[in-house]
């Protein structure tokens, strides 16, 4: 057996979560039987949607239990094998993480040698790039020459789908929370507008003062004030691909509703949220011109990185709290070389 520690819902979090919210529990990872390998864990993906599985109500994915290990996803090594298609020294990307050990079956993915680091395969290459890719093509029918207006620019999925819109031909306004996340956003990811919230008096202001002639599309990561100032923005026929709203995640409450919400009609708009899972069997269709674009140097992505499985909660804590720019990451192998530009906490 392997000892391993692994976080546990502790309690269900009422508001912002808290540190007791969560519990650091080691437990014996028994050896692989038949059909099964064992898996050390090297990165952790910290997600917002996760913050949503604390509540326990009925959703589109079960809710954490209590006293029992959270699941997120996770990019780890084979260590031992009975199984017929993975083999020691394997790289494999699964929904077991919060756990530094685990044990695999045939239906986790094999990781192919792209020549892209394991670490992009949760985020750039992983469920974040897939949400901007679906979203903005699928979801949104971006168009070639069109405005579009990206809310959390500086998160995982943002700023892929900032990249993704500049690579399309499309004009971009992103939104995010500082001015150095608005200095990365235009150096790094193309954005031809940032927009501070954290700064402007007015946001619908400031919007209408980047798209004078007003957006085609918004892709929404924020909800509230955000979609309240597109929905005034948009043109005729404009189109919301519904990613996320981070900005509601936390309320207590019945929170404050959209009050412009009657532009749906006049101008007769369209909006769609999404769960990136509808579309993952159509992963490889997207990873395609998306490793194109990555070998190209079309496509970068960066990090903030946590060190170490005790600093997981910390980490969700910060997802929250705007602490990371681009993917949310806790290494749990110091050693493991990192394929991306990072940050650390």
């Amino acid at each position: 057996m392997v000892a391993s520690r692994e976080i546990h819902l502790n309690s269900r979090p009422h508001g912002m979560p808290r540190k007791d919210n969560f519990r650091t529990i080691t437990v014996e990872v028994p050896e692989p039987g038949p059909g099964e390998f064992l898996i050390r864990n090297v990165w952790m993906s910290v997600d917002p949607y996760m913050r949503g599985r604390m509540h326990d109500r009925e959703s589109y994915i079960p809710p954490f239990q209590l006293n029992a290990p959270l699941e997120g996803g996770a990019v780890g090594e084979v260590l031992r094998s009975h199984h017929p298609d993975f083999k020691p020294g394997d790289m494999v990307l699964h929904m077991r993480g919060w756990r530094e050990y685990a044990l695999g079956d045939g239906s986790m993915v094999k990781l192919p040698p792209t020549g892209a680091p394991a670490d992009l395969y949760l985020g750039l290459l992983g469920i974040p790039g897939l949400t901007a890719y679906f979203g903005l093509f699928d979801i949104a029918g971006l168009q070639k020459g069109e405005t579009v207006f990206i809310s959390g620019g500086a998160g995982a999925v943002g700023s892929v789908a900032i990249q993704l819109a500049k690579i399309h031909g499309c004009h971009v306004i992103a939104s995010c929370g500082s001015d150095e996340k608005a200095h990365w956003l235009r150096e790094e990811t193309g954005a031809d507008h940032v927009i501070n919230y954290r700064t402007v008096d007015d946001l619908n202001a400031a919007l209408r003062a980047a798209a004078p002639e007003g957006i085609d599309v918004y892709f929404d990561n924020v909800g509230g004030e955000h979609l309240e100032a597109a929905l005034d923005c948009l043109k005729l026929n404009g189109r919301i691909a519904a990613c996320g709203m981070i900005s509601q995640y936390n309320d207590v409450g019945e929170g404050v509703g959209i009050r412009n919400l009657l532009m749906v009609v006049g101008k007769r708009l369209t909006i769609k949220g999404f769960i990136v899972s509808d579309y993952m069997h159509r992963r490889e269709e997207a990873l395609v011109p998306m490793m194109q674009w990555y070998h190209e140097g079309r496509l970068n992505s960066r990090s903030t990185v946590f060190e170490g499985i005790e600093s997981a909660a910390d980490a969700m804590i910060g997802l929250f709290e705007g602490t990371n720019t681009g993917k949310m990451l806790v290494n749990l192998c110091s050693h493991q070389q990192h394929g991306i530009e990072v940050e650390f906490i």
